[in-house]
């Protein structure tokens, strides 16, 4: 039964595909529907910043959509769109870099003589996501693909566009580096 509904739905996005790639805007709206909330999941995982998620997620739209006529169908559109969302976000993440940061005021702590209570500095998954935000971007996305979306090695490699070996060395990096800041953040927490 379930595997009925598998080739059914690809049966289906086969032809929404075909569709898109005529130009047609509704099936294009349909295939963003479908995939928007992982992708934004991925994007907000490697950049951390709702207002760089959404500029780098309406790029995304308006290169998947000039792209579609082009699209070859060597990989699912689904591994396609994760392929341009990860290109989105590392092109977000250097434009980024170019410009200032605004701060506003109400980011600015307050100066406060009291130290933190440990269970407030480590927070669980605030700390995991810190310590996911301060990887490498392409760390960041290994971990992510493999680890929380369940990608394979060869599937995070294809969205990636880079050989399996260096996806499987990334992770290995990230996990050991995971592992390492968030074993002191809880040797932190005990003091």
């Amino acid at each position: 039964m379930e595997r009925r509904r598998d080739l059914e739905r690809a049966v289906g996005e086969d032809r929404l595909v075909r569709r898109a790639r005529r130009r047609d805007a509704a099936a294009f709206t349909e295939l963003v529907r479908r995939y928007d909330a992982q992708l934004r999941d991925l994007a907000f995982h490697l950049l951390g910043d709702r207002d760089l998620i959404d500029d780098a997620m309406q790029e995304l739209y308006v290169k998947a959509f000039r792209a579609l006529p082009g699209f070859k169908g060597r990989a699912s559109v689904g591994t396609w769109l994760y392929r341009l969302t990860y290109n989105a976000c590392l092109d977000e993440l250097r434009r980024s870099r170019r410009r200032p940061s605004p701060v506003s005021l109400e980011e600015i702590p307050e100066p406060s003589a009291a130290t933190p209570d440990p269970a407030e500095t480590l927070s669980g998954p605030d700390e995991l996501r810190a310590a996911l935000l301060e990887m490498p971007p392409d760390q960041r996305a290994a971990v992510w693909l493999v680890d929380a979306m369940g990608f394979d090695y060869t599937q995070a490699a294809t969205i990636m566009a880079t050989p399996v070996g260096t996806v499987a060395s990334r992770l290995n990096r990230a996990r050991t580096a995971l592992r390492r800041t968030l074993a002191s953040a809880e040797l932190e927490m005990e003091r």
